[in-house]
């Protein structure tokens, strides 16, 4: 974990290669989610709320500016109030750990927290940026017409099988916190993120691994279909989930239960 750096009133943590960068921005607009935003050509990503892609530099390294909110019935409460010392912590030490242990999931490089009354803070939560990856329910869509879908869902599948080897439940798997990207030959990499609230448990079985992180996924691209998001139909929907909570029912030789 990178030492905490005091800009102003605001605890920066980041990765020396992004520290400087975000100092100045921190210094500039106050916040690095403001900074971002207000780039000249800043890009807006989609998702619980809109996460900003811009340089730290002139021609430098992009970054993903994301802003932490809450999620769930209680949402509408507790907004973007969390207690101290937050989430980021356990993002950027998941990030590091899954990506070690072979679970493909983008780079958080830093993050800043920033007063928020007694105890409490907001983020801002930063990642590298991956300029060709696309979300699934962007490419369900038919907002990423160079992803074919099949081979979408096959990436996707992979990753599902990862997750379930390693025993990694995510409580919020939906079509936008999992990325793809094409590779040689025309297949796809599936990656998966906001993994802060993850359950990485090795003893728990593949198949109840699988079993909650398809409930999940599935129960997400249903109400995608219900809200006229996605071209997926039901019957190929339900198909793949049958193929792979199989899957998850044979794992290769050697593999644990």
């Amino acid at each position: 974990m990178p030492a905490a750096l005091l800009v102003g009133d605001v605890e920066l943590r980041a990765e020396p290669s992004v520290q400087q960068g975000l100092v100045q921005a921190l210094r500039t607009s106050g916040t690095l989610y403001d900074w971002a935003a207000g780039q000249p050509q800043a890009r807006a990503l989609r998702g619980r709320a809109p996460v900003y892609v811009a340089a730290l530099a002139p021609g430098g390294e992009q970054v993903v500016i994301r802003h932490a909110w809450h999620g769930g019935l209680l949402a509408p409460l507790t907004r973007d109030r969390f207690r101290r010392p937050t989430r980021a912590p356990r993002e950027y030490q998941l990030s590091g750990a899954l990506r070690r242990a072979g679970v493909p999931t983008t780079a958080i490089v830093g993050f800043a927290c920033y007063p928020a009354g007694p105890g409490f803070a907001r983020v801002d939560v930063v990642s590298r940026y991956l300029p060709d990856a696309v979300d699934l329910a962007a490419v369900l869509a038919g907002h990423a017409p160079d992803m074919d879908i099949g081979l979408a869902l096959e990436a996707t599948a992979e990753l599902l099988a990862t997750l379930a080897r390693h025993g990694i439940v995510h409580p919020d798997l939906n079509g936008k916190n999992i990325l793809l990207r094409p590779i040689a030959g025309g297949s796809g990499d599936a990656l998966v993120i906001d993994v802060d609230a993850m359950s990485w448990d090795p003893s728990r079985p593949m198949r109840l691994t699988m079993a909650r992180n398809v409930a999940r996924l599935t129960r997400s691209l249903r109400k995608a279909q219900r809200n006229g998001e996605s071209s997926l139909s039901e019957a190929a929907l339900t198909a793949f989930a049958a193929r792979v909570l199989t899957a998850g029912d044979a794992p290769p030789t050697g593999s644990r239960r």
